[in-house]
């Protein structure tokens, strides 16, 4: 690894992709393939800067105002985990979108709103203080909804309508919250805050501020029973901004700050922990029984999200080594995997001009290169080994039997055979089944869109071989998971 001043680079990962996002406003209506380009070149440069902060440690303070006056942004092995994906995800994204959102007219407005929710992302994954993360996470979430009503079809306008109604009711609760636990505490700075927390105790307050950010959180994670606004934003979505709602911002703005206070701001408690598990675990049942009813590809996988997230956050609510690997583990499968599928139906919508299931088939022989990725990313979900989703829900299934919870581990197997379900029912009707008369003649898949799915399949396979091999523990989950359960957070 070569020596990198980590002070320098830390801010970057927010000032790079906002510079752009302004220039790309700037450089919209003059020239297409220019703003293509600096999106992708922009991705290019947060992943190298990522790799580059592998191993490292940092704080980064604006305007050289010392902690906890000034305003701080923290690296540790977590944050680099959750940087990983956002723009690994968002680099694969940014290619597919060169040839994607060429059929909009207005589709270099879209890159400097994508750049956008990468910052408020990336600035989620590094403030060291709950007010300038609740800023970031406005930020993405103004962009994401600006992003769903891109259209500015009568469904687009009416799932960002219902995701604003939602994300600013959630907003309002976690505004509250931080404004509580930072008059009872006397900061805003998150290690600070830990510290006198763990010093005093969880009191009356403390405990309204912490279920006020809990009630909050949920939202942006889609879980049951805030998940409404999901099924509704995905379908309506470019299928680029589905695979960047779904498979990172619902992570990096939902489960990572739900498990950053938890465990290093708040602290576990066995209540806290307990609400956790049975999130987890209702979001799993209903998410799989509502994807199994579905027939748009689209409003399928948004429901098959919620379920996926469930696992994620029943991992965190066993509060184990083996619980915290797994959920961050299926954290990053599932960026891959279900980012990949998004794109798959994003390729068919693109060829086909449907996402009903029940008009399409025999699109293996039209697209290949969508067929097969679509295979590997349904069987990598489904929980099928040796793909890299059956890792990850091994480990949570042998979490939950390590703790003693038999019984969630009995429901997260039904909820993976309900997942091969309406997988092999979307395999079947979309890829094997008769291709229509009306089908016939499709051209296959474009350069870049074919690029970018072929490298996330990659990815899912990389993924399994990783635990394979144990390169998962030493490389990136397990130090994430140790500073998960270090305590204080930045300490």
């Amino acid at each position: 690894m070569m020596n990198v001043n980590i002070q320098t680079l830390i801010p970057l990962f927010v000032a790079l992709p906002l510079a752009v996002s302004l220039l790309l406003q700037l450089v919209a209506r003059r020239s297409r393939p220019l703003c293509e380009w600096l999106n992708i070149l922009t991705m290019l440069a947060l992943v190298v800067m990522t790799f580059l902060a592998l191993g490292e440690r940092g704080i980064y303070n604006l305007g050289g105002w010392p902690t906890p006056i000034g305003i701080d942004l923290r690296l540790d092995e977590l944050s680099v985990l959750m940087l990983m994906v956002v723009n690994v995800v968002g680099l694969v994204v940014a290619l597919y979108s060169v040839d994607y959102m060429r059929r909009f007219t207005a589709s270099s407005n879209v890159y400097g709103l994508f750049r956008l929710m990468v910052t408020g992302m990336n600035g989620v994954v590094l403030a060291g203080d709950l007010f300038n993360l609740y800023v970031f996470l406005e930020v993405a979430a103004i962009a994401s909804y600006s992003l769903v009503a891109f259209g500015c079809a009568h469904e687009e306008l009416e799932a960002s309508f219902k995701y604003i109604v939602l994300g600013s009711l959630s907003s309002a609760l976690i505004l509250v919250g931080v404004a509580l636990v930072y008059g009872i505490t006397g900061t805003l700075n998150m290690a600070h805050m830990a510290g006198r927390i763990a010093a005093t105790g969880m009191d009356a307050p403390l405990l309204l501020a912490l279920g006020l950010n809990i009630s909050g959180f949920p939202c942006n994670a889609a879980l049951v029973p805030f998940h409404a606004w999901l099924p509704d934003a995905h379908p309506s979505a470019p299928a680029p901004v589905s695979a960047m709602l779904s498979g990172v911002l619902i992570k990096a703005i939902g489960v990572y700050v739900l498990a950053r206070l938890a465990f290093n701001v708040f602290g576990v408690s066995g209540n806290v922990l307990e609400l956790l598990r049975w999130l987890g675990i209702v979001s799993m049942i209903i998410g799989a029984l509502l994807a199994a009813g579905q027939t748009d590809i689209k409003r399928l996988f948004a429901y098959s999200s919620i379920s996926q997230v469930g696992f994620m956050v029943l991992g965190l609510g066993l509060a184990t080594p083996l619980g915290l690997v797994g959920a961050l583990y299926h954290l990053v499968n599932h960026a891959v995997f279900k980012s990949l599928l998004f794109l798959n139906a994003g390729a068919v919508e693109y060829a086909t001009g449907t996402r009903d299931l029940d008009k399409l088939g025999g699109l293996n022989r039209a697209m290949p290169v969508t067929g097969a990725t679509s295979l590997i990313g349904s069987m990598s979900i489904a929980g099928i080994p040796p793909f890299n989703g059956f890792w990850s829900k091994l480990i949570i299934v042998l979490a939950c039997i390590e703790a003693g919870y038999y019984g969630f581990a009995v429901v997260a197997v039904a909820v993976s055979i309900i997942t091969l379900a309406y997988q092999l029912k979307v395999q079947r009707q979309a890829f094997f089944a008769q291709l229509p008369d009306a089908l016939r003649g499709l051209k296959r898949e474009p350069l870049m869109m074919s690029l970018a799915m072929i490298l996330l399949a990659v990815g899912c396979l990389a993924l399994s071989f990783a635990v394979l091999s144990g390169l998962h523990d030493p490389w990136l989950i397990g130090p994430a998971q140790q500073a998960l359960s270090a305590g204080v957070f930045g300490g």
